[in-house]
């Protein structure tokens, strides 16, 4: 605390220690966020006490301006901190400042003014061959009811094995899947039409999931149906997902939608070109199916070294 004191005076100090209070009894937040949000306005105070030559005050902090906030970002960079840190950083600031403008203690219009840090694309994060052949095996599904089994299976199976959106699956009617069909007519974003290949164990797991199901599957309606009947909502099916994680030892990023990274992952390791899974992904601009290429680039360079001729 005697680093605090030499930072701030007492009465700034006084409603910081307010403010985290208050976050963690009304709002709540994780042990986790608090600590964050503790360190990254000490920083910041420690930051203004050499920018400003002398122990903040709420006077000096109604002062700041934008470029008072860009000059502690710049400075954070400049000792190594990433654009994820940066945007908390902030984050916390201007949860503190909010909480001192409701009190009337000061304008916090300098830190709205000043933008978040671009945060870098995170890369989807597929599940492994083994992994996702585990999620759509309709013997590691976990539900007691046969048919519920059989449904959820048939879903992850499409997922993997299409490369379906959640909703698109869900929006499936039983006139979509023919029998005997070796294709499969999907209604996507944009209301854009796409035809996927249907492999014949996602077609046999849709069709046990149909020989089970004791609702009748009228054309027109939809394919998939929760206990009750009604239409199967995405969150069963994230729920179920989240069970698997627990029982098969899945990591925390196996969610139905990786399901459908790992379809392109894969794809696009076994030699798959981009344009292919553009197409087969239902992606409008090329721009969005690339960032696969950075998933399993250690497969790629094996696949390069063994097949160019000048590896």
């Amino acid at each position: 605390m005697n680093e605090l004191l030499i930072i701030a005076d007492q009465r700034l100090m006084t409603e910081r220690a307010a403010w985290l209070e208050n976050l963690a009894n009304e709002r709540r937040l994780s042990q986790n966020t608090l600590d964050a949000y503790e360190r990254d306005t000490r920083q910041f105070l420690t930051f203004l006490t050499g920018h400003l030559a002398g122990p903040t005050t709420l006077k000096d902090i109604h002062a700041l301006r934008p470029a008072d906030f860009r000059a502690f970002l710049a400075a954070r960079r400049k000792e190594g901190s990433g654009a994820r840190s940066l945007g908390r950083n902030l984050a916390g600031l201007r949860s503190m400042l909010r909480y001192l403008e409701k009190k009337g203690l000061i304008n916090a219009a300098g830190a709205g003014a000043v933008r978040s840090p671009k945060q870098p694309k995170s890369l989807p994060k597929p599940l492994s061959d083994k992994q996702a052949i585990t999620v759509v095996s309709n013997d590691a599904q976990l539900h007691e009811e046969p048919w519920i089994a059989a449904r959820d299976a048939a879903v992850f199976a499409l997922l993997y094995g299409c490369g379906l959106r959640i909703s698109e699956a869900l929006d499936l009617t039983p006139d979509a899947l023919d029998r005997g069909s070796t294709t499969l007519r999907i209604t996507g974003k944009g209301n854009k039409t796409r035809l996927v290949p249907l492999l014949s164990v996602v077609s046999d797991a849709v069709e046990k999931y149909r020989a089970l199901c004791p609702y009748h599957l009228e054309i027109g309606e939809p394919l998939f149906r929760g206990a009750r009947g009604g239409k199967l909502q995405a969150a069963i099916i994230q729920r179920t997902m989240q069970k698997m994680r627990s029982a098969f030892g899945l990591p925390e990023t196996a969610t139905p939608h990786a399901l459908r990274h790992s379809f392109a992952t894969h794809l696009l390791a076994g030699g798959g070109d981009l344009r292919t899974i553009q197409e087969l992904l239902g992606h409008a601009s090329l721009s969005t199916t690339q960032v696969y290429t950075g998933v399993d680039s250690s497969r790629l360079l094996e696949v390069y070294d063994r097949a160019h001729p000048r590896a």
